[in-house]
């Protein structure tokens, strides 16, 4: 059974970074999109990143560009994302998602698996 699992959330001070990592068990994201998602306490989840396949395409919410960084190595089956920094609204939890297919297109749409996510706190 295909599973994502989340790490490297925590607390974080304003302006600091973590590097969260989705790594994948039960078969290979190197033929797939991988989305990250964020969802805040009260508000609905949302699509911040993704990486196509080969890594060609690379979308970013407004709200992340010139902050965030998504990668992945297919080797380790394992896709990044970078997060510098980091404001307090954007303490959540922290979503990443295999689409359907190897292109981001509507990085909301053709999900087919999720991981459980991990949780990022930006607090002084």
């Amino acid at each position: 059974q295909f599973q994502l699992v989340e790490s490297g959330g925590g607390w974080v001070q304003p302006g600091g970074s973590l590097r969260l990592a989705c790594s994948a068990s039960g078969g290979s994201l190197e033929r797939y999109a991988v989305v990250w998602f964020r969802q805040a306490p009260g508000k609905r989840r949302a699509a911040i990143s993704c990486i196509s396949d080969t890594s060609l395409t690379i979308k970013y919410a407004d709200s992340v560009k010139g902050r965030f960084t998504i990668s992945r190595d297919n080797a380790k089956n394992v896709v990044y994302l970078q997060m510098n920094n980091l404001k307090p609204e954007e303490s959540a939890a922290y979503y990443c998602a295999k689409k359907r297919w190897s292109m981001c297109g509507d990085m909301t749409i053709d999900i087919d698996v999720w991981g459980q996510g991990t949780q990022v706190t930006v607090s002084a």
